[in-house]
């Protein structure tokens, strides 16, 4: 975290004097968290399908990465997605979205642009 902070803070400069191009978005991280409101049964009801669906984005491309959340309220995924509203589109017909048993948070991930510093002036 403190070389980070040091690029950070050694780009400043540089970056006042020449602006950077934006970062592209290369992936989204979205975070599905499981409604506390809905009941269990009806999260186990709609499990199988949810699991198929994710499962066939995985095979198809879409879901890069995925993970258990260890608060054991959701999971996250790595979309390949250039855009949130692309990452949206990708997970709106999963079984846990369509039925309300679920939400949604997603970010936009870039590369890590204060390494640039390291490239020197360009």
């Amino acid at each position: 975290m403190i070389c980070l902070t040091v690029l950070v803070l050694a780009g400043s400069g540089a970056a006042a004097q020449t602006p950077a191009a934006p970062a592209p978005t290369t992936n989204v991280l979205a975070l599905l968290t499981v409604k506390s409101d809905v009941a269990r049964a009806d999260v186990m009801k709609t499990l199988p399908d949810e699991v198929k669906a994710t499962v066939k984005l995985h095979l198809d491309g879409k879901i890069q990465q995925w993970y258990g959340r260890a608060d054991n309220r959701g999971v996250v995924f790595i979309l390949n997605a250039t855009s949130v509203d692309e990452a949206k589109k990708i997970t709106a017909d999963l079984p846990f979205e369509k039925a309300g048993i679920a939400t949604f948070e997603y970010i936009a991930l870039t590369p890590l642009t204060p390494l640039r510093v390291l490239l020197g002036p360009q």
